[in-house]
């Protein structure tokens, strides 16, 4: 099952459009539906029922069986992995969610109102919603859950969150956000990974499981498995659709792959190139592949040597042959990137002119002599095992060889590289960073000085104004410019070297149907998936 890049891209032009009319409009919503053209906003948004292509004739039935790599962190406020907040969201709620096409959807919110000024924001909360653990959901949940996402310091919602000036309940089914300053990316921010709702006053998420969602734990044995079954009291009519889930842990990929082929696992959702190749052909699943704004971020911290010489990042990056990778590692699959989270889906503000260095060894080899490495380099790069980070360090030792850079591979196990936060404290890294329906997440999590995952240390007083800028301003011209002026700043001293915008592979038995893989593959939703098989 293929996606175009030009559908995609049609469809993320709408919704850039539409994120615009927010900010801009009167008392306006966006409608969770974005046709190949834009549309006008509308005054609220009703939920759509997710169920309309599911025949209500097929009962509850079958256990989907997802093979992904072990979880570290169960609390939501925590969590970073794919496989992390694929078992999160499938026992919490969102207050809104985002879909497949990247499109803000109801939740545990059926529909909201944005103020004339862009600075209230009021949604009304689903009815006859309840806990696994059979109490009422009320506004309080949500209130109690976003507080302490945004008081709990050490955290990336804490900065994400920093501009909501209050948070009311009015009543059990209503909630509403005041802003500081208006944010036309506010829905977004509301469905950050994080952003699960938790039962207020709760104390034990960090080892206990109690949501609203669409299954409910019966068994977790870290490492191991977690095994979950339809919550019958789910608030979504004829959701979910599967009796039972069964999520499986997998230290390696190509281990999950055996167990795919061999029957022993119904989905897997990350994969190399090379592994989603060998599936391509087998009559036996369905594949999937779709373009993301998604990249592995190659970063050299900023905060001390030899990175805070900024000619070491450009001369690694003048050594880089970008195009050579793209084909290498990704095997075509994606787009060659441009050294700045801004990627090409984000039609409206990815600039085609950044002016990025072609290789050539001469220059650089001049940039590291002038910043004092004449007798060359010796680095060590830290990756996680998982995708094609490995085979694209593998890549960048033997072009960076050329140099004088003599580069020592560690591979790290992604559930330790993230789960203890070697990625945030190493020299030189590599990161896979998931595909996210909007630009300015990146700029404020990962690049604006003091952010929590600044994982370069990067600090540049520039780039903070044009984020500044960008993230604030209701005038969609003044954006782009500064998203266009960003790139260019990265391009030329930025601490990061973004190769290529990676593709988004999947593969699911044939025996399941109705499946809709996300850019962020952790997110994709389940919950509307059919078995259909024996």
């Amino acid at each position: 099952m293929k996606r175009t890049y030009g559908h995609w891209l049609v469809k993320l032009l709408g919704i850039l459009i539409l994120v615009v009319a927010v900010g801009c409009g009167s008392e306006t919503a966006v409608t969770p539906e974005v046709d190949d053209e834009p549309t006008e906003a509308t005054a609220v948004v009703e939920p759509t029922p997710d169920t309309a292509t599911a025949s209500t004739q097929i009962g509850r039935k079958g256990t989907l069986r997802v093979a992904i790599h072990p979880v570290v962190n169960i609390d939501p406020i925590e969590i970073s992995s794919d496989s992390e907040v694929l078992l999160a969201s499938h026992v919490y709620d969102y207050l809104i969610d985002i879909d497949h096409l990247s499109t803000p959807t109801p939740r545990l919110a059926t529909s909201w109102r944005i103020s004339q000024d862009g600075l209230a924001y009021t949604f009304q909360l689903a009815d006859n919603v309840v806990w696994h653990d059979g109490s009422p959901f009320t506004a309080e949940d949500v209130v109690w859950t976003y507080e302490r996402l945004r008081n709990t310091e050490g955290t990336p919602t804490a900065n994400l969150y920093s501009n909501i000036a209050v948070i009311e309940a009015n009543g059990d089914h209503e909630v509403i956000f005041t802003l500081k300053t208006a944010n036309p990316f506010f829905l977004y921010d509301l469905s950050d990974n994080h952003a699960l709702i938790l039962k207020a006053d709760i104390t034990d998420a960090a080892e206990n499981f109690n949501g609203t969602g669409p299954f409910i734990v019966t068994n977790y044995e870290p490492g191991v498995r977690v095994d979950l079954v339809a919550n019958e009291n789910y608030f979504v009519p004829e959701q979910p659709r599967l009796e039972a889930l069964q999520i499986i842990f997998f230290a390696e990929d190509s281990v999950a792959i055996e167990a795919l082929q061999a029957g022993d696992a119904d989905l897997a959702l990350r994969m190399s190139t090379n592994l989603f190749q060998l599936l391509e052909d087998d009559p036996n699943l369905s594949t999937f592949s779709i373009p993301t704004n998604g990249f592995d971020l190659v970063r050299l911290r900023s905060d001390r040597p030899p990175g805070d010489d900024p000619r070491v990042m450009q001369a690694l990056r003048t050594a880089t042959d970008r195009a050579a990778i793209l084909n290498i590692v990704q095997q075509g699959y994606g787009i060659v990137g441009n050294d700045s989270p801004i990627g090409p889906l984000y039609t409206a503000y990815h600039s085609a002119n950044v002016e990025l260095p072609e290789r050539d060894i001469e220059v650089a080899q001049e940039l590291l002599n002038a910043a004092g490495y004449e007798d060359g380099l010796q680095l060590d790069l830290y990756v996680p095992d998982t995708g094609n980070r490995p085979a694209l360090a593998a890549v960048l030792k033997e072009q960076w060889r050329s140099i004088g850079v003599d580069v020592n591979v560690i591979v790290v196990s992604e559930s330790i590289y993230y789960g203890e936060n070697k990625w945030l404290e190493v020299d030189l890294g590599i990161t896979g960073w998931g595909s996210r329906p909007y630009p300015q997440f990146y700029l404020d999590q990962m690049l604006v000085t003091g952010a929590e995952w600044n994982e370069a240390h990067f600090s540049d007083p520039e780039l903070d104004r044009l984020s500044e800028i960008a993230r604030t301003t209701l005038n969609e011209q003044e954006r782009i410019q500064a998203y266009y002026d960003i790139q260019q700043l990265l391009a030329e001293r930025g601490p990061v070297l973004i190769p290529y915008y990676f593709a988004q592979f999947g593969a699911l038995s044939n025996r399941f149907t109705n499946f809709d893989l996300k850019a962020f593959a952790g997110r994709t939703d389940l919950r509307t998936v059919i078995y259909t098989g024996e």
